[in-house]
């Protein structure tokens, strides 16, 4: 058997706790009564507000609007009227200006017919603009705007268009159900990027721990008569990182500071490929996502399909409650996700899943000294030094951190993960990156 292609360097690969929700098909979560709407739900400036309180919206209305070159627009995810304009705190801790949405009034979509807009016609610029209009953004966590990183500049060519099926954060289903239940619009997404982009070569990577994925899609670009190569991968973590996933799959390393474009590579989220399809083919503006709900401490674990703006217990809630009371809450996945204080917190474009955690499922090691027994180093995927980085960081050395390649941590966890002295390395970059930026190093 030929041997599956991973990454070279580092990694880990904890147990995946994928079974709770694989088998499980999408299904609609109840619609929010009141939706809260962030302005700053994606990587970059946050959109400027249009409406004011006391305002009437609908379904799919622009509410927020783009303020930079690195910004995304916000749709309005259901129909009503603006209660309020306030400030709050959205699941990966950042504070956000947001709209608070009372449901009331007609649905303009929802359970109606849409229209098919034949998108073949259009030039790549007026389908760039159409993804730029409906605020699309990258939906496996990152949320930079799609269009910006579809925007290639002169000189410049795209070798390689990646799509990325890994979903390698353990507990997480949403891209999987996603690759099984919307193949064909999935696939319908890639052509549309494909005239955006123009690459010579399309793959779509998806891990070994969905066969059945694999096989669907293959079989479907088979019957499409697509030119797309299904790469199956190992099982490891962090592998649905860009970098990782990209020297996998091409063999070539982005440099350090760089962007795939500098490898002449682009790479998509499925999430976000089936969001550009719904887009530019039924004219749909971001204002829903999959949402993995699961964890041991979770009734009935499911993947639903939610508002934007829905708070994350009204989802806990559509999914029978606790079954006991966790001892850990998480927004994303269990490696990067965000732990949770306030279940008041509204679904934003980046979250994929809600994890509810109990005792048992936690590891909460006692914190002691660095023990110097380079486990953090060996599953480094960018090479790096984590405690050392951290030592750096904690005696508020910042600029030694960076020349050191602070910048270059993903935070992807598998140094703490891999920890026997509990030291919290992946807060403490994370800690590291904030104070240097602010001070500008």
């Amino acid at each position: 058997m030929k041997e599956l292609k991973t990454f070279p360097k580092g990694g880990v690969h904890p147990r995946d706790h994928k079974e709770l929700t694989n088998s499980i098909p999408i299904r609609n979560a109840p619609v929010p009564s009141v939706a809260v709407i962030a302005m700053g739900q994606h990587l970059g400036s946050p959109a400027k507000c249009l409406v004011e309180k006391g305002d009437t919206v609908t379904e799919g209305m622009l509410i927020g609007e783009s303020s930079g070159f690195i910004s995304a627009n916000v749709h309005s995810s259901i129909p009503g009227k603006v209660s309020k304009i306030d400030r709050v705190f959205l699941p990966n801790g950042l504070n956000s200006e947001a709209i608070f949405v009372e449901l009331e009034g007609e649905f303009e979509r929802s359970g109606k017919e849409v229209t098919r807009t034949e998108w073949r016609e259009k030039t790549p610029q007026e389908l760039l603009e159409m993804v730029k209009e409906k605020g699309i953004v990258g939906m496996g966590g990152a949320t930079f705007p799609t269009h910006v990183k579809y925007t290639v500049k002169k000189g410049m060519r795209v070798e390689y268009f990646v799509v990325n099926g890994v979903e390698c954060e353990p507990y997480l289903t949403a891209d999987h159900r996603l690759m099984l239940e919307k193949t064909d619009e999935i696939l319908e997404g890639i052509e549309i990027i494909r005239k955006i982009l123009n690459p010579e070569k399309i793959m779509i990577g998806i891990e070994i721990n969905k066969p059945d994925a694999i096989e669907i899609m293959e079989r479907r670009i088979g019957e499409r008569g697509l030119d797309f190569h299904v790469i199956p991968l190992k099982m490891k973590y962090p592998q649905g990182d860009e970098k990782q996933l990209l020297k996998a799959l091409t063999g070539r390393e982005v440099p350090s500071g760089g962007l795939p474009l500098d490898i002449g590579a682009v790479v998509s989220n499925v999430g976000t490929v089936f969001s550009i399809y719904e887009a530019v083919v039924h004219g749909k503006p971001l204002i829903e996502r999959i949402v993995t709900v699961t964890g041991g401490a979770i009734n009935h674990p499911a993947n639903l399909k939610v508002r934007i703006g829905t708070r994350i217990g009204d989802l806990i809630d559509e999914c029978g409650g606790f079954k006991e009371t966790p001892l850990k809450i998480i927004a994303g996945g269990p490696m990067m996700g965000f732990a949770q204080v306030n279940l008041d917190s509204p679904v934003t474009k980046g979250v994929s899943g809600i994890i509810a955690l109990p005792r048992e499922e936690v590891k909460i090691p006692r914190k002691t000294p660095c023990i110097q027994c380079g486990k953090c180093i060996r599953v480094c995927p960018m090479g790096l030094s984590p405690t050392r980085l951290y030592k750096w960081i904690d005696h508020q050395h910042y600029e030694e951190a960076v020349k050191e390649g602070l910048m270059d941590c993903k935070e992807c966890g598998c140094c703490g993960y891999v920890c026997p002295a509990g030291i919290p390395l992946v807060q403490g970059m994370r800690v590291g990156k904030y104070y240097a930026r602010k001070k500008k190093v």
